[in-house]
């Protein structure tokens, strides 16, 4: 499929005329706002279905294949936080603080990224191995170094600061982590029988629970909009360049390592993306000196538009063309 067309049809699949529409939404002001119970349980539902279909696959797969991947997932869990720290410090002259901040942003990832990737892969019937979800739950670890960055440069005289081992248990804690990891085991451990008395639950209504969960984050990416001169230039070209960046170097490790085309657009995917849901969590309670206005403008009001509307169809073109 050519770019152009392969970015047409990524404009006009439900899923991403949903963010759209939330776009719109809060663009206008709109009164249209899903309760916050419900968008919880929105991404309860799609962080617990993605581990438990990525155990089911997980239990099929050859573990001692998996080295490289988990290889490479380590790699970037350490690169993309380390580079985004560094070029925010060098060259966008930031303080220690929110460099670290962006840093934790850009080095965990998005759920709805993660999200609108697997079914933007298996729409172009190129699916994705489900136990990638596995090396999502490794990537939050990305949040803790970046905070610890931010602990060896200011040193440990800020009453405010939290200490690494309470770095480590917040993210453990996370719903990302918990709700990834336990969902693989469950799917894991599921037979077969087992597996199709709640397959209908976790399978059939997950695109359509995914088009709420991107109709609520367009609206609240409409609003970060709002905020946009709080970034400026520097940081309105760092949210779409480094995602593209980390990408394409994402989708290329994926593919040495032996993955699937869709596995390493996935990969490349959630290597690009930005979180906005845990990482400002962790970052508010280690750093409260980070301005918000930054870090999470740039992570949902810059990024996720970016690589819901044109990056995803980059990163697909180019693992396409790996593989031919």
């Amino acid at each position: 499929m050519q770019g152009f067309d392969l970015l047409l049809s990524n404009l006009i699949q439900p899923i991403v005329l949903s963010f759209l529409l939330g776009t719109l939404a809060g663009a206008v002001k709109s009164e249209l706002e899903l309760p916050d119970a419900v968008v919880k349980l929105l991404a309860i539902y799609l962080l617990f279905s993605l581990g438990i279909t990525g155990g089911r696959e997980l239990a099929k797969a050859d573990l001692a294949s998996l080295g490289p991947m988990i290889g490479i997932t380590l790699f970037m869990t350490f690169g993309i936080p380390s580079l985004a720290y560094l070029i925010t410090r060098r060259l966008g002259q930031m303080d220690v603080s929110n460099a670290a901040a962006i840093a934790a942003h850009y080095g965990s990832v998005s759920t709805a990224t993660f999200f609108a990737s697997m079914s933007f892969a298996s729409s172009l019937g190129t699916p994705a191995d489900g136990y990638i979800a596995a090396m999502v739950a490794f990537m939050e670890f990305g949040v803790i170094y970046a905070l610890v960055i931010a602990r060896v440069v200011q040193g440990r005289t800020s009453p405010n600061q939290s200490g690494t081992s309470a770095l480590f248990v917040s993210v453990i804690r996370g719903r990302g982590i918990l709700l990834l990891v336990g969902g693989m085991t469950i799917g894991y451990l599921s037979n077969d029988k087992q597996w199709q008395q709640i397959a209908p639950f976790f399978e059939s209504l997950f695109r359509g629970m995914l088009m709420l969960f991107l109709l609520e984050m367009g609206i609240t990416a409409a609003r970060s909009m709002a905020a946009f001169r709080q970034v400026g230039i520097f940081m309105a070209g760092f949210g779409t360049i480094m995602p593209m960046v980390h990408g394409i170097l994402g989708v290329t490790l994926a593919y040495y390592a032996g993955m699937s085309q869709g596995s390493s657009f996935v990969f490349g995917a959630i290597c690009a993306s930005a979180s906005f849901i845990d990482a400002p969590a962790a970052c508010h309670a280690s750093l409260p000196q980070a301005n918000p206005g930054i870090y999470l403008t740039s992570s949902l009001g810059v990024t996720l538009p970016f690589n819901l509307l044109i990056g995803l169809p980059i990163y697909y073109s180019y693992a396409a063309w790996l593989q031919r």
